[in-house]
This record gives structure tokens, C-alpha cells and sequence, in this order.
């Protein structure tokens, strides 16, 4: 099982926040540190929160780092035109040294784009543009020379130069692996990566992605389900209830029963000590779950990043 950090990361991550995260997941047995790709706060306090842009502090990072994946969960088309986003993944794969991951997804916020004037189609038109986009991306990785013609993009006879260190760099899609979003998978990415759920759930959509692998004569094998998980640990109950209660204030929701809440969420968050924990990262292991993505919600918490690092991450 691998596991990677996940940062929400348009919650007033600063760069030195950023840079004190990498320190603290480089080289210390995590496969990677991953960052959303957002404009706007998503909690509710957009008018007060920083939001930098998801590649500019990847680029950043991959100077500053030797071993740690870094990578998108995940960047929407509506951002960045295909072409644009091959050249700047491309790029950070140079500066890393070949350590980078892209996830792409067809987008959802509408208050996002509304403010920032980027077009937001309806959901069937958003993910004809992944498909498109998925195609260019992979394409201009590997082609000499690539056009495409396309209802949404075309491109005429383009040499995306240079090639990206990794041949190629990690492709994630992911969601809840629906019929059209696992055959995309399927043709497409090198893993899949679900949204939180439950154990039915996991085994649901691991079946589904199955089933999409075989329609292509792809081995099922060939594509790994992960799992982006909310994570709250501590070394006693009283501090994972502290700490939870600290995720609670940053959600906004400062007052939640907070053992009502946890309880609430067994099964599709990673909350208890680190044996506990370690138990909960191994039953999704028994339902073909290859790497956790765990999704760390109080970024100025390094102690939650140092206590997995020493006491979960070498007990796999």
C-alpha cells in the first residue's frame, strides 16, 4: 500500500506553508504530496482565504524537493486549455526530475468559475472536454507531431517539445468510476482515484473499472484504484477528538458534537490512533485499494504528518 499526503490546497496554504509540508513528507516514506486545484476557498470563506494557483506551487516544489511525487487532484478543464496543460506538466516533470502526477476531472464549482470569468458548460459538455483533453494530454506526451480535431479543441500539427522526463508522467482520473468515467479510465489513465465512500462502495466501483478494463481488452490489473480519505489520528482518543475538532473550526463548524461526527464518518474517514488507523488502510487494501491519498485537512498540523510517517506509514 502506498500512501500519499493530500492538501486541500486553496485553504490559505501559504508558501511557507507549503515548503514546511514538503520538508516534512520528502524523503520520509510518503509516494507523494498532492494539492487540489481550485481558485476559491471551497468552505465558505472565499472573501478571506488565500488561494494559490495549483501548477506555479508545484513548479515551486519540485525545486525544492528530491524524492516525493507531486502532483493535481485534480486540475478541471475549464482551467487551462489541453495544450497549455501538457506544456506546463511537462515542465514541472523537468524540474522534478521526473516526479510529477496529473489528475484531471471535468470541474463542479460554479461560484468558482462565475467569479473568475471561466466558462462552466453544462456536465455532459464538461466531460465531452475531458475526453478530448484526456486524449491531447496523453497524445502530446508521446507524438512527434499531433493534430486533432475535435468538437471542442483542435490542434495543427503541434511538436510538444521538450518531452516530459517520465514516458509519461502518472495520468489519475478520477470520481466515482460511473459507466462513461471508467471507460475513459480504462482507455486513458494510469489509476483511478475514488472519492470518499464506503467499503460497498470501493467494491462497487473497483468492479465497474473492471468491467471498463475488460471491455478494451485492458488487464484490470494494468489500472490501480486509490482512494482520496479524510484523515484525523492521534496517539490517544483525546487527541484525535482535539484534532478533530480543529478540522471542524477550519470547516467552519466550530460547536459539532464532536464524537457524534467521527462516529458518523466510520467507514469513510481514517480516524482513530495509528494501529486503528492501520487497520482501517488495510481493509481497503483487502478491497483492491493500491494506494490512500490522505486527504489532511488542518495544514498547519506537521504533527499529524510526522506521527503517520513514524508510526503507520512503516507498519504496511
Amino acid at each position: 500500500m502506498r500512501i500519499a499526503l493530500m492538501i486541500e490546497g486553496q485553504e490559505d496554504v501559504s508558501w511557507k506553508d507549503w515548503t514546511a509540508l514538503a520538508e516534512a513528507v520528502d524523503g520520509t516514506g510518503y509516494d507523494a504530496l498532492f494539492r487540489s486545484d481550485h481558485y476559491l476557498s471551497l468552505m465558505g470563506f472565499e472573501h478571506e482565504r488565500d488561494a494559490t494557483d495549483a501548477w506555479t506551487v508545484l513548479a515551486g516544489l519540485a525545486a525544492v524537493t528530491d524524492q516525493v511525487r507531486l502532483g493535481t487532484l485534480v486540475s478541471p478543464v475549464t482551467f487551462r486549455h489541453p495544450s497549455q496543460l501538457a506544456k506546463i506538466v511537462a515542465t514541472v516533470d523537468h524540474i522534478s526530475g521526473g516526479r510529477v502526477e496529473l489528475g484531471m476531472g471535468a470541474g463542479w464549482n460554479e461560484r468558482e468559475h462565475a467569479a473568475y470569468g471561466f466558462a462552466f458548460p453544462e456536465v455532459g459538455e464538461r466531460f465531452d472536454r475531458l475526453e478530448e483533453q484526456v486524449e491531447i494530454v496523453s497524445r502530446s506526451w508521446s507524438e512527434d507531431e499531433l493534430s486533432f480535431a475535435g468538437d471542442h479543441y483542435s490542434l495543427d500539427g503541434v511538436t510538444a517539445r521538450p518531452r516530459p522526463v517520465q514516458s509519461p508522467p502518472t495520468l489519475l482520473l478520477g470520481g466515482s468510476a460511473g459507466p462513461r468515467a471508467s471507460a475513459l479510465a480504462a482507455r486513458y489513465a494510469a489509476e483511478y482515484n475514488s472519492v470518499p465512500t464506503d467499503h460497498e462502495g470501493v467494491r462497487e466501483r473497483r468492479a465497474n473499472l473492471d468491467r471498463a478494463c475488460e471491455a478494451v481488452e485492458r488487464d484490470p490489473a494494468d489500472l490501480p484504484l486509490s482512494m482520496m480519505v479524510p484523515l484525523v489520528v492521534g496517539e490517544t482518543r483525546a487527541e484525535v477528538e482535539a484534532r478533530a475538532a480543529t478540522i471542524l473550526g477550519r470547516l467552519g463548524r466550530d460547536g459539532t458534537d464532536v464524537p457524534t461526527f467521527l462516529e458518523e464518518r466510520a467507514g469513510t474517514w481514517l480516524a482513530g490512533t495509528p494501529s486503528q488507523v492501520l487497520d482501517q488502510i488495510g481493509r481497503l487494501g483487502d478491497l483492491g485499494v493500491s494506494r490512500v491519498m490522505l486527504q489532511h485537512l488542518d495544514h498547519t498540523d506537521l504533527e499529524t504528518v510526522e506521527l503517520v510517517a513514524e508510526q503507520v506509514i512503516p507498519n504496511l
